[in-house]
C-alpha cells in the first residue's frame, strides 16, 4: 500500500520475498520519475503503527484490516494498497477517497455488495431531535450518508471466515510489473523481480499449483516479448548482459550451486519420495543413483566441477530414472537468469537465498539490516551477496531436513482430532532458526509432506498441521503456525487465522496477533494446553 502526503512517499514493506520484489519494481519506477521516498521495513502491525506515527506517509503491504480505523491518518493522506492477502477489508474496498487498491480488474475480492453492508442514515436523522438540522460548522455532503449495517456485515463476514479465512492471490511483484508495463516503463530487471515474486508464492506454498502455472504462462509472454525486443541490440552478448529464459527444470533445490547428492537429500520432493529418514529410504536413494549410471565421485562433487558430458543431458537422465521410482513430476516450469557468461540462477535459487538473508540468525544483526541485505541480493550488481545467501540457504535446508527426520523418527507429530500438532522443544538443534515465519513455514510444509508419505492412517493424510517453536525463552513465548492439508489440488486457503483468534478469546490465552499473515501468532507457553483444547473444540 502506498500513502502519499504533501507529495512525499514512504514505502512500508513486509518481510517476505514477494514484497521485497514488489518494492524493487516500485523503487525503479520512482527512480525513473525522480520521486523521493522513505523505505521502512515493518515486521507486523505494531511496527506499522509506530512507523506511521513517525512518517505519516507510507507504502504498506497489508489490506486485511481497516487502515483508516487502525492508523487514524490525516484527511489529506492517501493510501495505495498492493497486497496478495485475501480477504481485503470491506472498508478498504469501498472507500474511494483515501484508499486506492492496486489490483487487476478481473480480481474477485469476494466481498459483499455495497448495498448489503451499508445502509442509509436517513431514518436515524428523522428520529433524532431538531438540533440535527443546526449547522455546527462541519458541513457534510448533501447526498445520502451511508453507515455500516453492522449486523448484516458481521453475519456475512462470519460465514466467510467460518469457511476459510486467508489465502494469497496475485503476486504483488507481478501486479507492480504489469503496472510498469502499462506505463511503458518495464525493464528486464523488473520482469526478473516479478518472476522471483511468483516463485516465492510457489516455494512457500501460498498458491495452488494451477495458479502458479497460470502466472508462469503470463510471465512467459512477457519474457518472449523482452527477448524479441532485445534480439538486435549490440549488447545482447556483452559480458554484463542479462538474459531470462523459460526452463522446464528439476525440482532439486540449489542443485547448480551444490552437489547433486546434497540437493537430492535436502529437497522436499525427493527426500519425501524416497523417505530418506529411514534405512530403506537410503537404500532406495543408492538404487536411484545406480540407475542413473552416474559415478558417485561425480554426484558428490560440486555441480560446477562435474564433467561437461554428464551435465549436458543430466536433466533427461534424472527424469528417466525418476519415472521408474514414481517421481513423474520431478521437472517443473520455471525461469532462469543469465548474468554474462558465468552466472546462472534459477528463480527458486534466488528465493531461497533472499529468505535466508532476510531471516539470518547466525549474526546479531537487526531485522532492518537483514532486510536491506535481502533486498540488495536481488540486484545483479550484488552477486557476491546473492552467493552468500545461497550458502546460508544450504545450511537452512540441511537444518530443515535433519529436523524433519528427527520429528518423524521420534513420533513428535501428534493427531489432535481435527488437526496434526508438533511442538519443537527448547534445545532442539537449530531451533533458533525456526523462530522465523518463513523458515517455520518451509519446515511445516516439508514435515507435513513427509508425514503424509510415511503414515498409514488415511485420515491423517487430509489433516492440516499446527506447529509451535520456541520464540523467546526469557518471556516464555512460542511462535505458532498453521498450514492447510497437504494436497497438490488444494486451494491453499488457510482458515487458522480466525480459529486462533476465537481460541484465544474463549480461553483468555495470552497471544499476540501481530503478523500480517494471520495464521502466525505468538503464544505464552503456559497457555499452550488450554489454547490447543479450545482449538480442538472449535474445529471438531
Amino acid at each position: 500500500t502506498i500513502l502519499t502526503f504533501l507529495n512525499l512517499v514512504a514505502l512500508f514493506v513486509s518481510p517476505d520475498i514477494d514484497a521485497l520484489c514488489a518494492c524493487k519494481v516500485l523503487q525503479a519506477l520512482f527512480h525513473c520519475d525522480q520521486v523521493q521516498y522513505t523505505l521502512v521495513p515493518v515486521a507486523g502491525w505494531q511496527d506499522l503503527g509506530t512507523a506511521f506515527m513517525e512518517h505519516k506517509d507510507l507504502y504498506i503491504n497489508c489490506s486485511n484490516v481497516d487502515l483508516l480505523e487502525t492508523l487514524q491518518p490525516e484527511e489529506d493522506s492517501v493510501f495505495f494498497i498492493c497486497d496478495t492477502h485475501r480477504p481485503v477489508d470491506v472498508v478498504n474496498v469501498y472507500n474511494d477517497t483515501q484508499i486506492k487498491l492496486l489490483i487487476k480488474q478481473d480480481d474477485d475480492l469476494g466481498v459483499p455488495s455495497y448495498d448489503d453492508i451499508f445502509r442509509d442514515d436517513e431514518e436515524d436523522e428523522e428520529e433524532g431531535d431538531d438540533s440535527g438540522n443546526e449547522s455546527d460548522g462541519s458541513a457534510e455532503p448533501s447526498g445520502k450518508r451511508r453507515r455500516y449495517d453492522e449486523d448484516a456485515l458481521e453475519r456475512r463476514i462470519e460465514r466467510q471466515r467460518a469457511r476459510r479465512e486467508w489465502e494469497a492471490r496475485r503476486s504483488a511483484a507481478l501486479v507492480m510489473f504489469e503496472l510498469a508495463w502499462v506505463m511503458s516503463k518495464d525493464t528486464k530487471d523488473m520482469l526478473w523481480w516479478s518472476v522471483i515474486g511468483v516463485t516465492d508464492q510457489w516455494v512457500h506454498d501460498k498458491i495452488p499449483h494451477m495458479k502458479y502455472v497460470t502466472d508462469i504462462a503470463t510471465l512467459q509472454r512477457h519474457v518472449s516479448r523482452h527477448n524479441h525486443r532485445n534480439e538486435d541490440e549490440e549488447n545482447s552478448l556483452s559480458i554484463d548482459c542479462m538474459r531470462i529464459t523459460f526452463e522446464y527444470d528439476l525440482r532439486l533445490v540449489l542443485y547448480q550451486h551444490w552437489s547433486l547428492y546434497e540437493s537430492i537429500c535436502n529437497s522436499c520432493y525427493t527426500s519425501c519420495s524416497f523417505k530418506l529418514w529411514s534405512i530403506n529410504g537410503q537404500k532406495k536413494l543408492q538404487e536411484f543413483l545406480a540407475d542413473m549410471g552416474l559415478p558417485l565421485k561425480q554426484v558428490r562433487q560440486k555441480f560446477n566441477s562435474m564433467d561437461m558430458a554428464i551435465k549436458e543431458n543430466l536433466r533427461e537422465v534424472i527424469e528417466e530414472s525418476a519415472n521408474k521410482f514414481s517421481m513423474k513430476d520431478i521437472r517443473v516450469q520455471t525461469f532462469a537468469v543469465h548474468f554474462g557468461f558465468k552466472n546462472r540462477f534459477l528463480a527458486s535459487d534466488v528465493v531461497h537465498a533472499a529468505a535466508a538473508l532476510l531471516e539470518n540468525v547466525e549474526k546479531d544483526e537487526t531485522p532492518a539490516d537483514n532486510f536491506i541485505k535481502a533486498l540488495d541480493c536481488l540486484s545483479r550488481s550484488n552477486l557476491e551477496r546473492l552467493h552468500l545467501g545461497i550458502d546460508l540457504a544450504k545450511r537452512k535446508l540441511k537444518a530443515i531436513q535433519q529436523t524433519v527426520a528427527s520429528c518423524i523418527c521420534t513420533n513428535l507429530i501428534l493427531s489432535q482430532g481435527p488437526f496434526l500438532y508438533c511442538h519443537l522443544l527448547e534445545g532442539t538443534p537449530d531451533v533458533k532458526l525456526f523462530s522465523k515465519p518463513l523458515a517455520l513455514t518451509l519446515l511445516c510444509k516439508y514435515l507435513l509432506k513427509a508425514f503424509v508419505c510415511s503414515t498409514r492412517n488415511k485420515r491423517c493424510k487430509i489433516l492440516p498441521l499446527i506447529m509451535a517453536a520456541p520464540l523467546d525463552v526469557e518471556k516464555g513465548t512460542v511462535i505458532v503456525l498453521g498450514i492447510p492439508p497437504e494436497s497438490e489440488t488444494s486451494d491453499k486457503k488457510n482458515f487458522f487465522g480466525r480459529a486462533f483468534e476465537k481460541a484465544a478469546e474463549s480461553t483468555s490465552s495470552r497471544t499476540l496477533h501481530d503478523h500480517f499473515d494471520t495464521s502466525v501468532i505468538e503464544l505464552k507457553m503456559e497457555d499452550r494446553g488450554k489454547f490447543l483444547d479450545a482449538l480442538i473444540t472449535l474445529l471438531s
